[in-house]
């Protein structure tokens, strides 16, 4: 149901500290974002602080990465938070900082993607920095570190296990090379065709030419 179509009723507001309770008119059904952005303009309140809790329960703008709708009734009390901003370190705001370490899945995840992220989120409560792994592996590296575990042990049993990490680390340093494009120079002149070397370069042949040269 459209907000304009629905029934409109009266909540009161309870904010969090020394304010007295208001109320204010509002469609009974409504998504959550837009009711917190109601409030905030009603109460001129930061809205990306806000915390909206109805009935004992901390309300969410989205849930499997889709708007959350909830019913009111006339008369509900929804309790308002103002979240405290996070004390300013060295000097400096890091709240930037803190948002790029934050995961958020795109909107054109899969339907089975933030079902993932929303039981590894809110029930594991796994921190953002480890979602961020395991949400931008591709499914070929999943592959590749399942079938890792499983052949883990037969090392183990074998007694190569030594020997089995140090071919990990030789197959992570081979497979993150990367590749050069057409007409690049490796800063090593053993990797490039007929040695040459990046211009600047410093080495003993060029520090003799100086020298002779009277140049140092």
């Amino acid at each position: 149901m459209e907000e304009h179509e629905s029934e409109k009723v009266e909540i009161v507001l309870k904010t969090v500290g020394p304010t007295r309770p208001s109320r204010l008119l509002v469609p009974s059904s409504i998504k959550v974002r837009d009711l917190r952005r109601l409030i905030a303009e009603n109460d001129n309140l930061p809205i990306d602080n806000l915390s909206l809790i109805l009935r004992g329960s901390a309300l969410s703008d989205t849930r499997n990465g889709d708007d959350v709708f909830i019913q009111l009734n006339d008369g509900d009390c929804l309790i308002v938070a103002v979240k405290p901003k996070p004390p300013v370190k060295d000097g400096h705001d890091n709240d930037d900082d803190d948002e790029d370490l934050k995961f958020r899945l795109p909107h054109s995840s899969s339907w089975w993607k933030k079902r993932l992220y929303t039981f590894l989120h809110d029930n594991l409560k796994l921190p953002d920095i480890l979602l961020m792994v395991i949400f931008t592996l591709s499914m070929k590296a999943w592959i590749l570190v399942i079938l890792w575990f499983i052949l883990a042990p037969v090392a183990h049993k074998l007694d190569l296990g030594p020997l089995y990490i140090l071919a990990t680390g030789f197959c992570l340093i081979l497979f993150n090379l990367g590749k050069r494009q057409a007409g690049d120079i490796s800063a090593y002149s053993i990797f490039n065709e007929d040695f040459r070397e990046l211009p600047g370069t410093l080495n003993a042949d060029r520090l003799d030419r100086d020298i002779r040269a009277g140049q140092l």
